[in-house]
């Protein structure tokens, strides 16, 4: 199957373009492609436990869910460590969660490598 990038940059000020992002990412490995998610910008955020606990989209459902489904299925998960240490989100405050901080050239270079890019 095909391979997915979805760059998230919303943040929990937008709940519900946030977990649309993850609802997508979410139906495309359950349709059996392989995705990355990469945050940037407000979403690392939403990345913390108490804010993922909080962010429900209207009509796009729940981002912890979502997330756990995805990290069940083998979603992989980057954060943009520039955005992550000017908003002091942490590998602390990820609670051990599967997430790799990365730099802007890791983002080009996962888009050069997806099928499709989407942008949420």
């Amino acid at each position: 199957m095909s391979r997915l990038l979805v760059h998230i940059t919303s943040g929990p000020e937008h709940p519900t373009r946030a977990a649309l992002g993850f609802l997508v990412a979410r139906t495309a490995l359950s349709s059996g492609h392989e995705v990355d998610l990469f945050l940037a910008g407000d979403a690392v955020a939403l990345l913390r436990d108490s804010t993922m606990d909080l962010v429900q989209g209207i009509g796009t459902g729940s981002l912890r869910e979502h997330f756990e489904a995805l990290a069940a299925g083998g979603a992989t998960f980057y954060a943009s460590g520039m955005s992550s240490k000017a908003r002091e989100v942490t590998v602390e405050a990820l609670g051990g969660k599967s997430v790799e901080f990365a730099p802007p050239e890791r983002l080009v270079e996962l888009v050069f490598a997806a099928d499709r890019v989407l942008s949420y």
